[in-house]
């Protein structure tokens, strides 16, 4: 079975470890950008099948690069959650065009729910 690549794009070596400790054990390829202007790039020399996009990432932000991502033909259809610790996460996802949001700081079942529902059964946007 081929395992599935999550992408993740935060600036937080921490929130980065933690990530990569959780969704490897739960059987996850991970790889990982501290900077998002090179979006485009990492998304094609990855191929992602879920996308973590930090809100406040170096150099471009979130928001701008997942709309960059969204914005492009091959790459629109991968599913992005936007991370962010912002009170207005779930209005700035939307503005970003992400599929779903994940607050900070995050539950690790939250996580885990999130990402199976993209994952494991192609879902669906925003509940």
């Amino acid at each position: 079975m081929i395992k599935k690549t999550i992408l993740i794009f935060d600036d937080d070596p921490n929130v980065l470890e933690v990530f990569k400790i959780v969704l490897e054990d739960l059987g996850y390829q991970v790889r990982q950008s501290a900077t998002s202007h090179d979006v485009l790039e990492k998304v094609g020399q990855f191929e992602p099948d879920l996308i973590l996009m930090d809100n406040w990432i170096p150099e471009i932000g979130g928001i701008l690069a997942t709309q960059m991502l969204k914005a492009h033909q091959e790459y629109s259809k991968i599913p992005v959650i936007l991370v962010s610790a912002n009170s207005d996460i779930a209005k700035l996802a939307k503005q970003a065009g992400a599929n779903s949001y994940l607050p900070k700081p995050f539950d690790l079942d939250k996580l885990e729910e999130c990402v199976s529902k993209f994952l494991q059964s192609e879902g669906s946007d925003f509940p």
